[in-house]
Formats: C-alpha cells, structure tokens, sequence
C-alpha cells in the first residue's frame, strides 16, 4: 500500500525542532509557529515523490524534504519581514514578526536554515544514506538557496522596484527565487534513491518548469485574487511598482506561458519509466491553483 507522505512528514518534522523548554524558547515557538503553518508542502512533497519514482524509500527521503522544507520556511519569514516585502500576513495567519517581533522572526529564519544542513548530515540521516548522497544534498542545497539562487533572486527582486525591469530580469529573478528550491526539492529526490544523473537532470527540468510556472501564476493571482482567498496581501508588487509577467505580458499571455511550461515539465517525465501520474496531477493542479 503506497504510504501517505504527508503524513509521514508532519508526523515527523516536528521532532527536528527544538524544545521551547529552555531559556531562549520563544525561539523554537517561533520556528514551530511558522513550520506548523502548513501550505501546501509543495517541495517536501516532490522529494518523496521522485524518492518514490526512482525506487527509493520514504524514510530515505524524509531529511532530504524537511531540510528544503527548513529553508522554504526560512525564507518566507525573512520575505514577511518590514525590511524586505513588509507582509503582514502569510497563509492566512500573522506574519511571524508580526507575533515574534522582528528580531526574535529574523533569528528563527536563521535557525531553520542552519538546522535544515544539520537534518540532512546529521547522525540520523548517515545511518541510512551515503556519505556521497549527503554531501551532494547539501551542495544542491547551497547552490539553489544561495548567492547564485534563491538569495540571488530576492536581491534582483530589491533591486527591481520602481522600475521597468524588462523580461528577461524578470525570468532570472523567478528562476532563482522560486524555481531554484523546487528544482532542488526534485533533485533531492533522487539523490535519496541514488538515481542516475540523466533521471535527476530530468527531475531537474521538471523542477525548473514547474517553479516558473508556479511564480507566473503567482503573478496572475496577485491581481485576480482577495487577501482571503490567497492567505497573503494580494496587489503589493503593483504598490511597490514592480514589473511583473501580467504587468508586461498581460493575464491571458501569462496563462498560456503558464501552460506551456506546465506541459514541458510533464513531458520530462518521460524519462521515468515508473508512474509519473502523481507528478503530472501536481504539475497541473500548481499551474491552475486559486492559492
């Protein structure tokens, strides 16, 4: 019987997790505040799934995804913060600062992103993978979450306000702020299986296509949506004047870039020889989501 995964992740990703019973505990409330948020859990997800694909097993895959969960997590409480996009909420709830303070919010994104490289080299995670496959987690980690990647890309977000950045900017800044760590998440997934290099690089395209798509469709969102139904403020990059997709390209072009590259993450597939059904329902479902 196929287990299900994301029961299998919440049921552990906590036990990572600090106590709060020690002197500096309103940090690990804060941490479990924002981990326990939820959302859709799109990364830890296609890390069990390509896990899965490649003949792997889930308790393989299990550091791998809440280690790209840690730092997902991480980057949307440093994103909420007021020196970065100033949100007040995120899925629904207070951004964490906005329960925390923003300097107890800052040090929780700092300790989830050190505590995801430590859930993945972890005495735990090299009893049951190689020391090859955590060194390479943790290099694909570092490269997709970095300088060159998803850091890289909230710097060219800054720096895109209030003027018209042109597309191509706009396809860097996607791709490494959005794309980077869902790759990432798709990769893992096969390091944990000790897949081929030609079934990660296709994981890989998957990953990059449907990270585009998925920020593409945030953009349409962003002005077709309600605060209530995204769980967010909706209409900030339009009051911070940034250029966005559906600001050059307009809403119906963005939906068909949004099908587009839906369809070329579905056609990597192919590559797999095992069934891809799961991954082409989530490629779909991301590209038409409402949230």
């Amino acid at each position: 019987m196929k287990i299900d995964y994301l029961e299998h992740f919440e049921k552990r990703i906590y036990n990572l997790l600090p106590s709060d019973d020690c002197r500096e505990g309103i940090l690990a409330k804060s941490m479990k505040y924002s981990i326990e948020a939820g959302g859709k859990r799109v990364r830890p997800l296609l890390v069990y799934e390509f896990n899965s694909l490649c003949s792997g097993d889930a308790d393989c895959a299990f550091p791998f995804a809440a280690g790209v969960e840690m730092i997902h997590t991480y980057s949307l409480i440093h994103d909420d913060l007021p020196c970065m996009d100033n949100d007040d909420l995120r899925r629904g709830k207070p951004a964490n600062h906005k329960v925390f303070g923003e300097d107890i919010a800052l040090l929780a994104g700092d300790a989830l992103l050190t505590l995801a490289f430590e859930t993945v080299t972890g005495d735990a995670t090299a009893n049951i993978l190689s020391d090859a496959a955590c060194r390479k987690a943790v290099s694909v980690l570092a490269n997709y979450a970095g300088a060159l990647g998803m850091v890289g890309g909230q710097v060219i977000d800054i720096l895109s306000e209030n003027i018209n950045a042109p597309i191509e900017v706009l396809r860097e800044m996607d791709y490494k702020k959005t794309a980077c760590l869902i790759k990432a998440a798709c990769e893992l997934g096969c390091i944990s299986a000790n897949a081929s290099d030609e079934l990660t690089k296709a994981a890989s395209n998957y990953g990059e296509c449907v990270g585009l798509a998925f920020q593409i469709q945030d953009d349409i969102l962003d002005v077709t949506s309600s605060d209530d139904q995204l769980g967010k403020p909706v209409g900030s990059d339009s009051e911070k004047s940034k250029s966005t997709y559906v600001s050059l390209l307009g809403v119906e072009k963005c939906r068909e870039l949004v099908n587009e590259l839906t369809q070329q993450a579905v056609n990597s597939l192919d590559k797999f020889s095992g069934d891809t059904q799961i991954l082409r329902d989530m490629a779909y479902s991301l590209a038409s989501r409402k949230k």
